[in-house]
């Protein structure tokens, strides 16, 4: 299968303006039954988020809101194929719209099959070394690495991960090699890395400071354009690799062509909610910011993703056979 059309994604923002019409009647009425919020395994970010939104706009909608855990490719495969009403919505990231990118025969489109909703929330991710590694600042990585190349390994999740895409798109910016050990999950990175057989990691932030300030690893960088208020002393990898960026971003997905008066009612209604201060700090708490937006500046979102880490999965040759 051919890496998907770059063109026709870049039509993504055009999508959002294309919901079929939804009488006045029928907004007010809706919903007249519960709600499926469609998220992955239990205990993840995604579940974390869907949980919050289910429990603050039950009572806002007239209606349960419900959530459904499901892996996350049966998830987003199911709202693909869910009629477009309002019933069945998503709560997703970048395996929406970079799974395409990554696997033959996905059995959906992230542009035809879906509609944006909002975004809710962006988490960084934070570059952190071993302490017998001697670089205490990105230049002396990347000047160690061109030393040594391939002699540096790096840990990560699954393939797609924000910890393993923060590091291709590293070393492709770099220019440096630094080997990839794939681990099931970034939690068994990180305990390779404690245990020092694994000297480099893009980690999830909450479990990078803690061990960052137990003096357990260092952390030299965070992966977002700007300094992290979460993060404050951290330096941006952009800084000394301009340009450079990741940041995950966790989105509210409806099936296409659900009417655009039930996607702005979801869009305001989580809009109010997650942006109270109480909400806030439930999501930076868990190593998240709250970041909502418009449908068109989440499909904006995903179409910048899918340009930027859909040249890294094919320069680097990451689609699995």
């Amino acid at each position: 299968m051919p890496f998907p059309n770059f063109a026709r994604f870049a039509a993504i923002g055009i999508m959002v303006l294309c919901a079929g019409p939804f009488s006045g009647a029928h907004a007010q009425d809706y919903p007249v039954k519960p709600v499926r919020l469609l998220a992955s395994t239990a205990g993840g970010g995604t579940d974390f988020a869907a949980r919050v939104l289910a429990q603050g706009l039950s009572s806002g909608m007239g209606q349960p809101v419900i959530v459904e855990n499901r892996a996350a490719f049966n998830s987003i495969d199911a709202v693909s194929k869910a009629a477009p009403d309002g019933y069945t919505l998503l709560v997703m990231g970048i395996p929406v719209w970079l799974t395409p990118f990554l696997q033959d025969n996905v059995p959906w489109d992230p542009v035809r099959d879906f509609q944006p909703v909002t975004t809710l929330t962006r988490q960084v991710t934070i570059l952190i070394v071993h302490p017998s590694v001697p670089a205490n600042t990105i230049k002396e990585l990347i000047d160690l690495a061109k030393a040594k190349p391939g002699q540096l390994n790096y840990g990560s999740g699954g393939t797609g991960t924000s910890s393993h895409l923060s590091a291709e798109l590293f070393k492709s910016m770099a220019g440096v090699d630094i080997t990839r050990i794939n681990y099931k999950g970034a939690a068994d990175a990180v305990t390779a890395l404690l245990g020092g057989q694994i000297q480099v990691m893009f980690g999830n932030p909450s479990s990078a400071a803690v061990h960052a300030k137990s003096g357990r690893v260092r952390a030299l960088a965070v992966s977002s354009m700007q300094p992290s208020g979460l993060y404050p002393g951290l330096p941006p990898v952009a800084a000394t690799l301009p340009g450079y960026e990741l940041v995950e971003i966790l989105g509210l997905l409806a099936p296409a062509k659900t009417p655009m008066a039930i996607v702005n009612r979801w869009n305001g209604a989580t809009g109010r909610l997650l942006n109270s201060p109480e909400l806030k700090e439930k999501f930076l708490s868990s190593g998240s910011e709250v970041a909502t937006g418009s449908p068109e500046a989440f499909a904006a979102a995903i179409s910048s993703d899918m340009t930027k880490f859909g040249k890294v999965i094919r320069d680097a040759r990451l689609q699995e056979k």
